[in-house]
């Protein structure tokens, strides 16, 4: 483990009681346990979080969803349909600082647990929901996961080959993303909470998250008037050349190099050329300007990849950066797990599980006074029923043996 972690503490003493399932909702109770903030997960006693991916009388053989979204928190199994169990949660609301749940459309309200019953139990409650789509949406009853909000958020539209079709991201910005906005916001009300001792509901659609992320999209809109276009791996809006990813050595599917050089420094182009031995096109007519080099931009894509061609994507990364260029390698997931400087920064943790192996992942990236974050177990399903339950709610062991009986808990 790397000396680079440490136990943050900026919420210790918040309760977050947590209602999610999957993504959206998970990434960002765990981004508020990764703060310091005590994050129970109630699940349900048989299956837990769907996000677990528990198999009826089978070993759990992928953990890993799950373990990378709910790091450093605790879990307990209640039945949210029996009586006992309902009200259990119910008293652990009266106890919670943030209630937060992704559940379908309507099914928290059905479960009795709507917005108005948290605040009647307790109206300093800040009660944080994701949903697919925005009240007022045509689409507001619909279910949606990552894949349908960036559809429906614009991201698909604008990325892909220029002449090719729309295309997903590859990274889960729908889910995840939207947990950043809502952990964002739920940090914001925590803090008024200080001064007004008021709660809030905190309502975001993931569609509507989405343009959020697209706002590079729109600002081209509104400049052009029309549609912002997909570019492959050229930035639409953008007329600039040399720009793009250039094919490296040895020549696999992810060997390439990303340069971009910039409109507003001119010496980008010159410095590049000087780099790659090509100093007699420097002052050529043809590539003078960006927009002489955007008019011939295939001639100088061919000289910049005749260079990266002979070199690995890390060579020229190095050379390409040190010339003081703007440059990257396009590394997989492979490449980043194996990278030990993510370990020694605290950026990447391994987990120790009390069940599965121990799983490298990313913990939260943002470092304070020079540390990361630790890392701990996701839970087992149901591992810490007895304790929050005794911590949360002061019953002793009886009280707990009598609620696990009748079914109210696992």
């Amino acid at each position: 483990m790397s000396d680079n972690v440490a136990d943050f503490t900026f919420l210790q003493g918040v309760k977050v009681l947590d209602l999610t399932q999957f993504e959206a909702g998970p990434s960002c109770t765990e981004a508020l346990a990764w703060l310091g903030a005590d994050v129970v997960k109630i699940e349900n006693p048989n299956r837990g979080d769907p996000g677990r991916r528990l198999r009826p009388n089978q070993p759990d053989n992928d953990p890993y969803y799950f373990q990378i979204f709910n790091a450093n928190k605790k879990s307990v199994t209640v039945n949210l349909k029996s009586p006992e169990g309902l009200a259990l949660v119910k008293d652990m609301i009266a106890e919670a600082d943030v209630m937060m749940e992704n559940f379908a459309p309507g099914a928290i309200e059905r479960l009795g647990l709507s917005y108005e019953v948290a605040k009647a139990i307790n109206p300093s409650i800040i009660y944080a929901q994701v949903k697919g789509f925005g009240e007022g949406s045509p689409f507001e009853k619909n279910l949606a996961f990552d894949m349908i909000a960036q559809a429906c958020g614009g991201t698909f539209s604008v990325t892909g080959d220029k002449d090719g079709p729309p295309t997903r991201p590859g990274i889960s910005i729908g889910d995840t993303g939207t947990g950043m906005l809502m952990a964002i916001t739920i940090l914001g009300a925590l803090y008024k909470r200080r001064e007004t001792g008021e709660g809030h509901r905190l309502q975001v659609a993931m569609q509507d998250a989405m343009l959020h992320y697209m706002r590079i999209g729109l600002s081209t809109q509104g400049l052009t008037g029309k549609a912002a276009e997909r570019g492959g791996s050229k930035v639409p809006g953008i007329i600039n050349a040399p720009m793009g990813l250039y094919p490296c050595a040895p020549g696999g599917s992810n060997d390439y190099v990303y340069i971009m050089t910039s409109r507003a420094n001119p010496d980008h182009w010159d410095r590049l050329l000087t780099l790659i031995g090509r100093e007699d096109l420097i002052g050529d007519e043809r590539y003078l300007t960006p927009a002489d080099r955007v008019a011939n931009e295939e001639e100088v894509d061919e000289v910049i990849a005749g260079w990266t061609r002979r070199r690995s994507k890390y060579e020229a990364m190095k050379a390409v950066g040190e010339a003081g260029i703007p440059a990257g390698a396009v590394l997989d997931t492979d490449e980043l797990n194996s990278d030990v400087t993510f370990e020694e920064r605290g950026v990447m943790q391994t987990m120790v599980h009390p069940v599965h192996r121990p799983f490298k992942m990313p913990g939260w990236p943002v470092r304070v006074d020079g540390k990361a974050t630790r890392v701990t177990s996701s839970p087992v399903l149901g591992e810490h029923t007895d304790q929050v339950i005794s911590d949360w709610l002061g019953l002793n062991g009886a009280a707990i043996d009598e609620l696990k009986s009748n079914g109210a808990v696992g």
